[in-house]
């Protein structure tokens, strides 16, 4: 990961009026917290936020943050706030990382590769799960996990289970999981509905008709079934 080192001025005034004035003035209310230490409002410019999270490291990124009268720590981004219509960082959650401590953090899974199942088969890749729970060190976070799918075919999947991942690291998500398969196309998958709808109806009528009658188990010929009403 690359090294980055942004800094943050202390917060002393709170409530919505005073976090539009930051907002106003190109900067976004924020905290820090994690460690068993205080928690310290800051603010902070959010392009230096948003560089860190469109990164290939995304939110997972290890960055210095310096803190006037609090001297330089090592974070993470934990939590954030973005505007739903313009997509601006309204407020950041930050927590304190300790290098030597363990950590446990989502990191996305990429595909490698043409399935065999899409490429030869005409069938459909779908990914199921996009992110592995791991734990590991700070300092061994990896930017994604790496997925082979080239030897999928129709009608296969790949488990968690099946990932390749450094010994460093190690897996919390369900290794039974489905993480991507590959299926047939849906016009292929709906020519089966109808035919086995076809054969449902072929066979309904035999049904209905041993339901009509009743069947004598003494001479094993079927019966009128019998009259029910009332006698005069």
């Amino acid at each position: 990961m690359k090294s980055v080192q942004i800094s943050a001025e202390l917060r002393n005034s709170f409530g919505k009026n005073v976090s539009r004035e930051l907002r106003r003035k190109g900067k976004i209310p924020a905290v820090l917290y994690g460690q068993k230490k205080e928690t310290i409002p800051i603010s902070l410019d959010p392009k230096n936020l948003l560089e860190i999270l469109y990164s290939t490291s995304g939110h997972n990124t290890i960055f210095s943050l310096e803190i006037e009268k609090h001297g330089v720590s090592n974070v993470m981004i934990k939590d954030w706030q973005l505007d739903p219509i313009n997509e601006s960082l309204l407020h950041a959650d930050l927590i304190r990382i300790a290098m030597d401590a363990i950590v446990q953090v989502n990191v996305p899974i990429v595909a490698v590769g043409i399935a065999s199942g899409v490429k030869n088969q005409g069938g459909i890749f779908e990914f199921i799960l996009r992110q592995l729970e791991i734990e590991c060190l700070p300092a061994d976070i990896p930017e994604q996990i790496s997925m082979d799918v080239s030897s999928l075919e129709i009608g296969s999947n790949i488990r968690v289970s099946d990932l390749n991942v450094e010994s460093k690291l190690k897996i919390l998500s369900d290794s039974e999981n489905v993480v991507a398969h590959v299926v047939a196309p849906k016009e292929e998958l709906e020519g089966e509905l109808v035919e086995e709808e076809e054969i449902e109806t072929a066979t309904e009528p035999e049904v209905i008709k041993k339901g009509k009658a009743e069947i004598d188990e003494g001479s094993g010929e079927e019966q009128p079934a019998e009259d029910k009403g009332t006698e005069t």
